[in-house]
């Protein structure tokens, strides 16, 4: 089975925070803003580039210029974040991930790789600085870079894992992801993929009933998948 990966609520957790100021600093600087607009912004299970968009919205800047300037804001947003991420991000790996993720990449049967709204180049130095970065393979999985829309995401890592091996898209019927929100739930719904949901962000077990699996703990990984197996 191909295992795809989101990265904050499911591997790491409360590491957020320096990913969010990069952003904000990137729109602020790209689009000459003095502030951020205050409003509720929801962030769990969505794209780097949808966050921006809601936000520059509320700024009152225009949707064409948000377009034309997204490319301007990630460059920024990775450059800004290259020099606030920590150094070691090892504590705040969610408990459990580092064993598990050993136990999975050791299986001749599982392949790994990141499913996740962050930018790819965000992403990397998140799971780089966690110590965990060696499980996925660089050239695969499926980032907010690659879409503001989730659900596109899915489609893009089963292609890009295939194309790493000569082959067609990998199955979607073998595809299982692995996140911690009703985004997660819904994209991997979108392509047809199993999805195991995990209650370790701010979503509690009974808001990801939609899952194949709901657990609580990273650890539950593989029972989850021996159940998954059943349905392939």
């Amino acid at each position: 089975m191909l295992l795809l990966f989101d990265i904050d609520g499911t591997l790491l957790l409360k590491a957020s925070r320096e990913h969010a100021e990069a952003l904000h600093a990137a729109l602020m600087r790209i689009h000459l803003l003095e502030e951020i607009p205050s409003g509720k912004i929801e962030a769990a299970g969505r794209t780097d580039d949808a966050i921006a968009r809601s936000l520059l919205t509320l700024a009152g800047v225009p949707a064409e210029r948000v377009d034309d300037r997204a490319r301007d804001v990630r460059v920024m947003a990775c450059a800004e974040y290259q020099h606030r991420c920590p150094g070691d991000m090892s504590g705040y790996l969610a408990p459990g991930v580092p064993e598990v993720l050993d136990l999975l990449d050791a299986r001749p049967d599982v392949d790994l790789a990141l499913l996740t709204g962050n930018l790819d180049c965000i992403a990397r130095l998140k799971v780089d600085r966690a110590g965990i970065g060696h499980h996925f393979p660089r050239g695969e999985g499926a980032f907010g870079s690659d879409s503001e829309d989730r659900t596109d995401l899915p489609e893009i890592a089963r292609t890009r894992h295939g194309a790493a091996r000569g082959e067609p898209p990998y199955p979607r019927e073998r595809t299982v992801i692995i996140g911690d929100t009703p985004r997660d739930i819904a994209c991997a719904r979108a392509d047809g993929c199993h999805v195991i949901a995990i209650a370790t962000g701010p979503f509690r077990a009974s808001d990801l009933a939609g899952a194949d699996v709901v657990i609580d703990m990273a650890r539950e990984i593989p029972v989850a998948l021996e159940r998954i197996a059943g349905l392939v």
